[in-house]
């Protein structure tokens, strides 16, 4: 079971400095071929913009994942915890948090951006919510669901709940372990007004991790809170 494994230091080391290479390089390709002027990559909501965006990070653990468990001697199935016996059990709690959460969340987030709007502070919508809400085309909305609700949340969950909270557990820092890695996980949205959300919500995640022993429940879990996200951003922008 995931939970139970101990990570290698190096290998945890080298999943990370991969994921921060090819994010890196990603950036460095988006940013010149965004002022070349090439046919696709011109304006924040062409399609080449995003499909190199999201594949620099979230697309590329999903190249990384497989490599990292081959040095454990894991696969897929045992990683993530997909096991029949309790299966139901995982679902029906994934469930439970996604719901109880959601309505938790968009309260946290109506408070934060009053506070900041109070302090003075401009709040503006994150990028990938913008992109999302204001997009146009058929196929970028079906690529940006598909992105959102099947592939984002294993990517980041596998990185967050399944690499990075067991490793700095295992070093001997509990605390900092739920703490620090929910704290990392909101801050990478780079949006202040959801960033107590995304910390409560990681937190929810990391609880149901721990209490279900699979990783399939935060990520079915978080599933479920993109796609009700989603949906209210494509049916209701405003």
């Amino acid at each position: 079971m995931l939970s139970e494994k101990q990570w290698r230091a190096e290998a945890v080391m080298q999943f990370l400095a991969a994921q921060f290479i090819v994010y890196f390089l990603g950036a460095v390709a988006l940013v010149t071929l965004h002022r070349s002027g090439v046919s696709g990559f011109r304006h924040d909501d062409d399609f080449g913009n995003v499909l190199l965006a999201t594949v620099s990070f979230q697309g590329a653990t999903w190249i990384l994942i497989p490599l990292f468990l081959r040095r454990h001697g894991m696969n897929w199935r045992d990683a993530i915890g997909f096991h029949k016996s309790n299966l139901f059990r995982t679902l029906f709690w994934a469930l439970v948090v996604a719901i109880v959460i959601l309505p938790f969340a968009l309260e946290l987030q109506s408070a934060s951006i009053f506070i900041l709007k109070k302090a003075g502070w401009p709040v503006e919508d994150e990028a990938a919510v913008a992109l999302v809400s204001g997009a146009k085309s058929f196929w970028l909305k079906i690529y940006l669901g598909v992105f959102t609700v099947v592939i984002a949340p294993v990517a980041e969950e596998f990185i967050f709940r399944g690499v990075l909270f067991p490793f700095v557990k295992q070093l001997g820092f509990p605390k900092l372990a739920w703490l620090g890695v929910s704290f990392l996980f909101a801050a990478i949205h780079l949006d202040a007004a959801v960033f107590l959300p995304l910390f409560a919500f990681a937190l929810a995640l990391t609880w149901l991790y721990e209490f279900t022993g699979s990783l399939l429940a935060p990520i079915v879990a978080h599933r479920l809170f993109n796609a009700t996200n989603l949906a209210v951003l494509f049916y209701a922008p405003k």
